[in-house]
């Protein structure tokens, strides 16, 4: 099985980790932050703005490795502080609507750059 490793120049990247990892027929999506395109901070009002700006982030990777949100199986959301568990939900439906994928969300972490929320997913990789 071939294992192709995925960056995109416009994202942040950490030189720890590669933004996406393409084996077989998934595609493993490193846990991304709410950062602004182009550069290192966050966007700026807390968890709801953060998860979303997250979220487009993950779908620019997602998109650089053939897929998109519809081919996404598992998500886990990090949560520094779970009292914003409901802006997280609030901002994260309205990206990915009605019908979700499979979800777990952890709360109390220490994350990168002081972010208020991290996510990474595994999507199944579309066939050409």
């Amino acid at each position: 099985m071939a294992v192709k490793r995925i960056n995109v120049d416009e994202l942040l990247r950490l030189p720890a980790f590669c933004h996406a990892t393409i084996a077989g027929d998934f595609i493993y999506v490193s846990g991304t932050l709410g950062t602004e395109p182009g550069g290192r901070d966050l966007v700026a009002g807390g968890t709801g703005p953060q998860t979303t700006q997250t979220l487009r982030n993950i779908e620019i990777i997602l998109q650089a490795c053939g897929a998109s949100w519809a081919d996404v199986v598992k998500v886990n959301v990090f949560l520094a502080d779970m009292a914003t568990f409901g802006e997280m939900n609030e901002a994260y439906l309205a990206v990915l609507g009605a019908d979700p994928p499979a979800r777990i969300t952890v709360g109390r972490a220490d994350l990168a750059l002081g972010g208020a929320v991290e996510i990474d997913c595994v999507a199944y990789k579309p066939q050409s």
